[in-house]
């Protein structure tokens, strides 16, 4: 993983490279006289011929759970996309590609392919955990994380490695499980630490430090855009990374697998697999992802972001390389596969990336090794599901490495906390910003939805995706207010 710029003083050019998968971020804004570049927005922003402004399309990258390659949602400011090289010179910017998924023919059998697979991930995870300073594993109890800590183990001294799992001390006190989670991640965690024998830590949040001022304006220092989903574990994840960070300077995570080996449900959804549009956003997956429905309607209306969105995925569509002759459910699943692994990733690692780097932690991430992602990549979609589960070959090429209960257990998001108390501070916020007739966010809301939604009776458990609107507002109003974002819709 890496983002560079390199100057070459003998051909007076500057290069801007980024790593195949886009692990690390790296911006530039073109000017008359040259570039500005830095691996962040905030960095760009600093300079006084960029100003802080949006437009409609940057906003609608903001509200939409679609990352488009190369924006960078402000105004005149771009992202080097994964596996691209900028060229600056006297004669102006080209860019060049270097690096692309590839269709190709997968001949192994399935006994062949499972052993490359694990020898693949053996290999990533032994050269990732080359380093001169402490290192640790994050730890979910997921199959991912289970497979990336128990192979760790295997190339430091016994009992040395640490592993670290976070969770919320009442969802763990008091946990209720629903269509997206579940079970609590906390006991497969503790059960996979004591199987390959980590030194494991687990992290206890609370929705007093999720909502401290101090923390979320951190995150959004890290972030320099609103969290417009899963408001709650941005904030969850810097606090998981700051405690990581005490003890150890570079972590591991299985982030990545579900999007290369298909662990999302979307993936087995007949339904998402049919969509014209990318598959985490049909009905059936997208409430997970919050909503915009204390928005204005005429904001809605003029972005329209279906149609914005439509766009994006006829582009990404067009991206995806094909074998002569596929056809079918092999074709669509390498379309999906290829969704994720270009636009839907990118919203989870950009998290991770600034989320660490905040606090000083550098997280990497094997499942992103290149090597491993051109081979599955073309593994044929009924051998990737071969027993009719999720991520069926990851499954088979980890098994005997994990116990039973881990290698069966489904599919379960990062948590996010079911605490009544966490949204009844999101209430407050809201409740100041209705009070506030300055307060910057208020143009883009319907005051009357919004004071529906604060009305509604206080609920047992509170979920992320109830509560992802007012989330959402939340965000936005302290991302224009601290950046004094000027809007041009």
């Amino acid at each position: 993983m890496y983002a560079m710029g390199l100057w070459d003083p003998r051909s007076q050019e500057l290069i801007l490279v980024r790593d195949r998968m886009g692990i690390k971020p790296l911006y530039y804004f073109p000017t008359h006289h040259g570039v500005i570049f830095g691996s962040e927005p905030k960095a760009i922003l600093r300079h006084p011929a960029v100003p802080s402004q949006v437009s409609a399309d940057g906003l609608r990258e903001v509200l939409d759970m679609v990352k488009t390659p190369e924006h960078a949602v402000y105004s005149g400011m771009y992202e080097i996309r994964p596996g691209y090289l900028l060229r600056v010179n006297r004669s102006g910017l080209t860019k060049h590609r270097y690096w692309a998924l590839e269709a190709r023919p997968h001949v192994d059998e399935l006994n062949t392919t499972v052993e490359t697979v694990r020898d693949l991930l053996a290999d990533t995870v032994q050269r990732q955990m080359v380093s001169d300073v402490p290192l640790a594993t994050l730890l979910s109890g997921g199959i991912d994380s289970s497979a990336v800590t128990a192979l760790a183990v295997d190339t430091v001294e016994p009992g040395t490695l640490r592993s670290f799992s976070v969770d919320f001390s009442k969802t763990l006190d008091a946990f209720e499980p629903d269509a997206v989670r579940g079970a609590a991640d906390a006991p497969f965690a503790r059960e996979l630490a004591q199987h390959v024998h980590s030194n494991h830590t687990e992290i206890m949040l609370d929705s007093r430090e999720l909502l401290d001022p101090a923390v979320r304006s951190a995150v959004l220092a890290a972030t320099d855009l609103p969290p417009a989903y899963w408001g709650d574990m941005w904030p969850s994840l810097y606090l998981l990374f700051r405690e990581v960070r005490k003890h150890c300077t570079v972590a591991l995570s299985g982030e990545a697998a579900d999007e290369l080996f298909g662990g999302y449900r979307w993936f087995h959804n007949p339904r998402a697999v049919g969509a014209d549009t990318f598959p985490w956003l049909t009905s059936g997956s997208s409430r997970y992802f919050g909503g915009l429905r204390l928005l204005d309607a005429s904001l809605l209306e003029k972005l329209d972001i279906p149609g914005y969105r439509a766009a994006r995925y006829r582009e990404a569509l067009a991206e995806v390389p094909t074998l002569p002759g596929e056809s079918g459910i092999e074709r669509r699943m390498r379309e999906i596969t290829y969704l994720n692994l270009t636009r839907f990733v990118q919203t989870l690692l950009d998290r991770k990336d600034r989320m660490s780097m905040a606090v000083g932690l550098e997280v990497r991430v094997p499942f992103c090794d290149h090597r491993l992602v051109e081979y599955v990549f073309n593994v044929p979609w009924s051998m990737k599901s071969f027993d009719r589960r999720e991520k069926s070959l990851l499954r088979a090429a980890v098994g005997d490495l994990l116990p039973s209960s881990i290698l069966t257990r489904a599919k379960t998001p990062y948590p996010t906390t079911q605490d009544p108390d966490y949204e009844l501070g999101l209430r407050k916020e809201m409740q100041g910003i209705l009070a506030d007739q300055d307060a910057p966010v208020r143009p883009l809301l319907d005051t009357e939805k919004v004071r529906t939604a604060l009305a509604r009776p206080k609920e047992a458990v509170s979920r992320s995706y109830s509560r992802g609107s007012l989330e959402l507002a939340v965000w936005l109003n302290r991302w224009l207010t601290e950046y004094d974002v000027s809007l041009t819709i």
